[in-house]
Order: C-alpha cells, then structure tokens, then sequence
C-alpha cells in the first residue's frame, strides 16, 4: 500500500501526466442505477403478470443479484452469459417459491432484466463534453472488468469508441483488475510508462488497489455513495464524488 511520502515521490517524478486510465462502470456510467430501473421491471412483471406478492417479487431480484455477484469469474469469451443469467433467475425463482425450475419465466425476466438495464446506460452528457476536452491533452484508455459480451453490449450502447483511443475489457485477458498483467498491457498499448497514467475508478478493490499495486503515477477514486475505506483498502491518493471533478485535479499535475 502506498504511504503519503511514497505519494509525494511519484508525483514529484519529473514526468507530467500523458494517459487516463477510466474505469465503465459506475464511474462513467450509472449501471447500479440501471440495474434498479431493471430490477423494477421485473418485480412489476412478476406481480402484474404471475400473481407474485410483492415480497416474493422482491426475494427474486435480491437473489438474482446475489447470484450475479458470486457468478463465474472466468475470462472466457466463450461463455454463454445469457444462459448463465437466465439459470440464475430460474434458481432465485425455484428458491423463492420452492417449485420445479420455471425456465420460460426465468428467461422471460432475465431478457426483461437485461434489456432494461441497457436502456438505461449512458454516458452523460457532461461526462462526454469532459472527455473530448481531455482527449485534447492526454490519452484515454478505457479499462473495465467483466465477460467480454456483456461489457461490449455497454460499450457499443455507449459509444465508447468515440471517447476512448484504446478499450481494454477484462473478460478478454488472462487477468482481470486489480492484477498488475492487465495494467501492463494498457501502459503496452498507451505506450508510456506507468508514471505517466492516473487510474480513475469508483471500486477501491480494483481500481485504486490495481492503479497503485501497477506503480501510476496517481489514483482518483470515484466515491458517488460515501462510503467509508477501512483499513484493508487502498489508500486513493484522491477521492472525489462524481468524474466531473477530475478535470479540476488534473490540472494540479500539469
């Protein structure tokens, strides 16, 4: 972990900044917000549609999430996350009700789930306006973790590639952040040294940790919900509440 005087040395470097690192999602854009439009979605479904009570609706999506969170954390291409997914709805519903597997329903919500959550994933439109003013002066990677399908479904809604000159996915590299392998790559592809990028991300786990185990020269660490980094976690050299304030750090290196 680095200290404080550690800090001071790197940016003392003598070296300016010539990349940005930018984490997707819940930096640039909102997908736990999405997530809960969609989340909505399939309750209302349940309720409206299959007689569901409001609170077995509710123990669905909340054990879907769960499921989502300790999926599979391989990097294949190859996996079939759709199928995946729609297994995790059939197993929340069969655990909520205690029946036999229900595998239309489970795609009906899953394809409702997932279709909902996309429409609601953008770049703002502020967000956009600050990366083409960055990209003026630095490079931009885009570096994000995740299944290479899922994360290129945002990608593209996104329209990613407008804003970043490399995009760097997770799920199509033998490792995911926070592993330094993934970071070299990017320096690789940027070109420069790691004394030259600053890592911008919301997770504290992967980003901050990976940005600083990787040697950049800063971290920024998105801090949208206010939480409080214990002991375990990294120590971001800078915490700001939404990516707009990222420029008026920039500007301190330079």
């Amino acid at each position: 972990m680095r200290t404080p005087i550690d800090v001071m040395a790197v940016r003392g470097s003598g070296s300016g900044v010539a990349a940005l690192l930018f984490d997707l999602d819940n930096t640039l854009i909102d997908t736990a917000g999405a997530g809960r439009h969609a989340g909505q979605q399939v309750k209302d479904l349940l309720i409206t549609q299959h007689g569901y009570e409001e609170s077995a609706a509710h123990l669905v999506i909340e054990k879907f999430y769960m499921k989502l969170e300790n999926g599979h954390p391989g990097s294949s291409m190859q996996r079939d996350i759709d199928k995946e997914r729609a297994l995790l709805f059939e197993l929340a519903i069969q655990e909520t009700n205690g029946t036999k597997p229900d595998k239309g329903l489970a795609a009906e919500c899953y394809f409702l789930w997932k279709n909902t959550r996309l429409k609601h994933i953008h770049i703002p439109a502020e967000v956009k306006a600050m990366l083409r003013k960055l990209r003026q002066s630095y490079k931009l990677l885009l570096l994000t973790n995740g299944s290479s399908s899922v994360q290129r479904e945002k990608i593209k809604v996104c329209q990613c590639e407008k804003y970043f000159d490399i995009i760097v996915v997770g799920g199509e590299q033998q490792e995911q952040k926070p592993a330094s392998s993934i970071f070299q790559e990017c320096f690789r592809l940027l070109e420069v040294k790691p004394d030259a990028c600053v890592m911008i991300g919301d997770d504290l786990k992967t980003d901050i940790q990976g940005g600083v185990n990787a040697g950049v020269r800063a971290t920024i660490w998105i801090n949208n919900n206010n939480l409080k980094p214990d002991a375990h976690n990294a120590v971001p050299d800078h915490t700001v509440k939404t990516v707009l304030e990222v420029k008026d750090i920039l500007e301190r290196f330079n």
